[in-house]
């Protein structure tokens, strides 16, 4: 299995408009928490990030890390990633698919997906979940953050497929409109999904987003 080639496509395109979602007004104080729950939870970590895109939170993991391989499929959102002000001697990135993820460098013991999750259509959890466990080490540190819809702020769902699967237009600066899969799970339905795979789930919903972390098993 690999990434869909829609989905690549959007991101590469959305690569030098996606960090204006990080500037609403209303998202702030949920930001500035998750900018100090994230990295609290990854201190000391070697890290292997799924779906890095711009880098943003790569920046904020690398605060507290010991270490960042942050991957990407899109060659257009690693572009914008590497030109952040990050230490080269702590944080690397590359070109990696996150149904085969890099496993020359781990063990990892610390992992994050953060606005990856809800891209997963159902059936692909499972897949993203097991190339993922092949990088990490029992115990390590997992966390994935993303969006809660929000009726009035979030894009509004546009579809719904025979697999339950939510799905929502977006139109970028160049005129293209792209539909993407976007899912929003519950608490349990995240830990359904990710049973087998780790232990301890916590999961925190703040207004505009969730954090869900665990410990591989």
């Amino acid at each position: 299995m690999a990434q869909p080639d829609s989905m690549k496509a959007y991101y590469a395109a959305r690569a030098r408009e996606y960090e204006r979602i990080y500037a609403k007004p209303e998202r702030q104080a949920d930001l500035r928490e998750l900018e100090r729950r994230i990295p609290a939870l990854l201190t000391g970590r070697k890290v292997i990030e799924v779906a890095c895109g711009t880098g943003y939170w790569t920046q904020h993991i690398a605060r507290t890390a010991r270490y960042v391989l942050a991957t990407d499929v899109a060659n257009e959102t690693l572009e914008v990633a590497r030109s952040k002000d990050l230490p080269d001697n702590k944080v690397r990135f590359a070109l990696a698919d996150a149904y085969d993820l890099p496993a020359v460098t781990g063990p990892f013991d610390g992992a994050y997906a953060g606005f990856w999750w809800s891209h997963l259509r159902h059936a692909e959890c499972q897949p993203f979940l097991e190339s993922l466990r092949k990088c990490l080490s029992p115990g390590a540190s997992v966390v994935f953050m993303d969006n809660r819809f929000v009726p009035g702020n979030s894009t509004p769902i546009s579809s719904t497929d025979a697999d339950g699967n939510t799905w929502q237009v977006r139109r970028l600066d160049n005129g293209t409109t792209h539909e993407v899969v976007k899912n929003f799970p519950t608490e349990a339905q995240l830990a359904q999904q990710t049973a087998g795979f780790g232990v301890n789930p916590r999961f925190v919903e703040l207004e505009y987003y969730w954090l869900f972390s665990f410990e591989a098993a």
